[in-house]
């Protein structure tokens, strides 16, 4: 049953609702794209089939807009032909982070930003990768998933896609309820740390300042209660009215709950209470007291932290209140105003601190935040009666936000900055932080400055907040239950030549108008959900669990960069960090990349994203596409390439008439003026889910997948975080820091160490593969390594070996053939390089 499901809401992430015979876009793309001159990914063709086009008068947000869309395209992902897309919160993959790279903490605002691009494929795919995906972790964050995926729906709906996902949207509020609700306070415990505020003012406060101070957060108490609403829509469309009441209710407490025992009515805003005592230098912090009520700070007038805004962020505060008073702090120099703020914590509070170090949210400007506070303050002006605050703020908070996505001028954003400088020093990790994902912005633009405010039915509401002396702006092609819409504003009618004013259209056609910029609403015509199709197009190429297959290879790859990049679900163009396989130093004119499926595939589209650096690394000057027939490589007909000249920095596409293969090659002619380069190399075609990987092959005689007593594997030293010798023959390969699937010698005190199998009884073989792991830091590629085998009393080196490549080279396969040997056990001997320590994901050894 459990597969059934899985399998309708894959079909249900394919169906397209957006109308084939869409009018002409008002705006023209290219001269927009053009305008902008911070482009890595180029590929004009994406941009043009996914995301709304918009202009301004305002140059900053402009440029911060298309650049939000091109950082989206870093972090797309794509897992595994059953999990499909994910996002990646940083762009190496942490090791704290799940399958593919994902973290929860930021899955809420990925989710709001994705759901504007016409392909609703990738918000789905992600939404239901936290539920079905192994290694998924849903909760190991405060997040709001349930919202998020209602969020999606209201933008491109399908009630099916939905009504799958119902059993696991109430199982994961099950288990937020589970360890973290406490019903005699009735409301959800958590630490700053998982609220991904790790050194915050309240942890400061107690022995344990990365985790400690567990209490009622504004944060996640909020998710909860949009979840719980979300999930009883959801259970509404199911017909399910019973589970939707009892949804209702959950929320309707956890309402009350929040705004009865998290408002300070003193202090006019919303603060954590702690879950229990906690001492410190003295002082103690008492249980279920607000911040600074208790404390070495106790009676203070501050302890304002931004979060307490997120409960706007999904209008949960009722208006009439008076709740709406909070909003006085967020402008004020001596609150959370800054040049490129807010700042975490109000500036007057005593613990106001700033670091240049990771992780401490005492007065940081942190773009998580900033977006939830924008959020939140649309939310207040489009849908309050209140006189605090008004849509310049709005403005210029949003003004601020586009101007902190600058570093040396350029596009960028890290995972925090300096409130009054903008710099991102001490938040900006190498191969790590750069162009982090944790943010939205694109859905503060659509829904906030442009006004577009998704509901649950068909009628199109537009509460624009963007300044009325503004000459103009517009936003187009914008996705929106089944139609294309555009937003036009023209105070004089010269711009667009439509006339005057406020303009909605749809389709093309105008279904509103005003001539200031007041709220519109317009019907728009209900859309039939698309028919659910009996497949899905896959990427057979991708390989992110470490499989034997699909498997790929080269003719050449540069000592530095990895052919296991080309398969890893992400692609980007940069040098820095790298994520490419090249031909640089090739002594051939012309190189080829082959992916083995390890079983048949029908196939009809190649993708290969060229790089274009001009430093050495260009596009081939021709591709050839070829495909293994059973005995030999031929080239594959009616091949069609867009572009038809190999490109950089962009995806080219070769469709050709579907074919039945188990193995593709890319054969590159090399280019004058440098060698080929890419970053990803996809294979798509049709089929139905869930896919089943091909076996590991036989006759890899090291290969133990754990339920076995031999072979087994060990080593004279192994590091101290999880490499293992039995991970490095469970038939798993992975090159990159998580998941852990390796063994290395990192920390050993030797400048040599071994790796050993023993296979429990003589076997002969006469080749073995290393795929040798390389983390460019405490490990990396030996100077060498020799092969070596038991004859009964002694180790004996192995005769006549011929390695390849000759120099033992990292993330990626290294072979060595020798004369046929029969042994019971056979070693790696390993010399290390310098002070770096040697480390293999897999080996393999076979006798052919």
């Amino acid at each position: 049953m459990r597969l059934v499901r899985s399998l309708l809401a894959v079909l249900a992430v394919c169906s397209l609702t957006i109308p084939t015979d869409a009018a002409e876009p008002l705006l023209a793309p290219q001269p927009l794209l053009d305008h902008e001159t911070f482009w890595d990914n180029k590929d004009w063709d994406w941009y043009k089939a996914n995301i709304p086009f918009f202009e301004c008068p305002d140059a900053d947000l402009q440029t911060t807009y298309y650049y939000r869309w091109e950082l989206l395209t870093k972090h797309l992902t794509y897992g595994s032909p059953n999990s499909g897309y994910s996002f990646t919160e940083f762009i190496d993959r942490p090791f704290w982070s799940g399958a593919y790279g994902a973290i929860s903490c930021p899955a809420g605002h990925q989710l709001y930003e994705a759901r504007w691009l016409r392909t609703p494929r990738y918000a789905r795919d992600y939404a239901r990768y936290w539920f079905r995906t192994p290694g998924a972790q849903p909760r190991n964050y405060s997040t709001w998933l349930a919202d998020g995926v209602w969020a999606v729906h209201r933008v491109h709906p399908n009630d099916a896609f939905l009504i799958d996902l119902l059993p696991d949207l109430k199982k994961n509020y099950h288990g937020w309820e589970v360890r973290h609700f406490v019903p005699e306070v009735g409301l959800f415990w958590q630490t700053g740390h998982d609220d991904g505020m790790e050194f915050n003012i309240n942890s400061r406060q107690t022995k344990d300042i990365l985790r400690g101070a567990p209490g009622y957060r504004p944060t996640l108490n909020a998710y909860l209660w949009a979840d719980a609403l979300a999930i009883a829509r959801v259970a509404e469309l199911a017909g399910e009215k019973a589970t939707a009441d009892v949804y209702r209710v959950k929320a309707a407490q956890l309402k009350e709950n929040l705004q009865k025992k998290l408002w300070d009515p003193k202090r006019h805003f919303f603060f954590p209470l702690s879950q229990r005592d906690e001492e410190a230098d003295g002082f103690k912090v008492k249980a279920l007291s607000l911040t600074h009520q208790t404390g070495r700070y106790a009676g203070s007038e501050y302890g304002r932290e931004l979060i307490g805004y997120v409960p706007w962020q999904f209008s949960l505060p009722d208006s009439g209140k008076g709740y709406e008073v909070a909003w006085k702090k967020l402008m004020d120099r001596d609150g959370f105003a800054a040049p490129f703020g807010p700042t975490t914590v109000e500036r007057k509070d005593p613990m106001f601190l700033l670091k240049k170090t990771c992780c401490w949210w005492s007065g940081q400007s942190w773009p998580y935040a900033t977006s939830q506070t924008l959020k939140a303050l649309a939310n207040l002006l489009q849908g309050y009666e209140q006189n605090t605050i008004t849509k310049t703020e709005y403005v210029k908070l949003l003004t601020t936000f586009a101007k902190t996505h600058r570093k040396n001028g350029k596009p960028y954003l890290a995972e925090a900055c300096h409130p009054d400088t903008g710099s991102f020093e001490g938040h900006d990790g190498y191969n790590h932080s750069e162009h982090y994902f944790h943010s939205s912005f694109n859905d503060l633009v659509i829904t906030g400055l442009v006004g577009i405010c998704p509901r649950d039915d068909d009628t199109l509401e537009v509460k624009p907040l963007a300044p009325e002396d503004w000459a103009y702006f517009a936003l187009d092609s914008v996705p929106y239950r089944g139609h294309l819409l555009s937003v036009l504003w023209d105070r004089d009618g010269t711009r667009y030549k439509r006339g005057k004013g406020l303009k909605l259209y749809a389709d093309g056609k105008e279904i509103a108008a005003s001539p200031t910029l007041a709220p519109l609403k317009a019907k728009l015509s209900a859309r039939a959900q698309a028919p659910l199709p009996a497949s899905t197009p896959v990427n057979f190429a991708v390989n992110n669990d470490g499989t034997y297959f699909p498997r790929i290879s080269a003719t050449y790859a540069h000592p530095r960069t990895s052919i296991a990049k080309l398969t890893d679900g992400n692609y980007w163009y940069h040098r820095d960090p790298p994520n490419r396989w090249t031909c640089e130093g090739s002594p051939h004119a012309s190189d080829s990349v082959v992916v083995d499926f390890g079983t048949k595939r029908t196939v009809h589209t190649a993708k290969l994203y060229f790089l274009e650096d001009n430093r050495g690394v260009v596009p081939p000057t021709k591709v050839q596409l070829d495909y293994w027939d059973g005995k030999e490589w031929k080239a594959i007909p009616g091949a069609i390439p867009t572009p038809e000249k190999p490109t950089g920095r962009r995806a080219n596409v070769i469709r050709f008439p579907t074919l039945t293969t188990t193995r593709v090659r890319a054969v590159f002619q090399h280019a004058t003026r440098g060698k080929t380069g890419m970053t990803e190399f996809e294979v798509w075609g049709d089929a139905r889910l869930p896919l089943d990987t091909p076996p590991h092959p036989t006759g890899n005689l090291a290969y133990n997948p754990g339920d076995r007593p031999f072979p087994k594997a060990s080593a004279s030293y192994a590091d101290r975080f999880g490499g293992k010798p039995a991970l490095a023959i469970d038939g798993k390969t992975n090159f990159l820091p998580t998941p852990t699937n390796r063994w290395t010698s990192y920390e050993s005190p030797h400048e040599s160490d071994w790796l050993e199998v023993d296979f429990g009884a003589e076997k002969t073989f006469t080749r073995i593969e290393l795929a040798i792991y390389d983390d460019r830091g405490g490990v990396q590629p030996p100077s060498r390594y020799d092969i070596e085998y038991w004859e009964g009393k002694a180790w004996q080196p192995v005769k006549n070996a011929r390695k390849s490549p000759e120099k033992p080279t990292g993330s990626e396969f290294n072979e060595v053939r020798f004369d046929p040997v029969k042994a019971s056990k056979v070693r790696v001997v390993f010399t290390h390089a310098g002070k770096a320590r040697s480390g293999v994901s897999e080996l393999l050894i076979w006798n052919d």
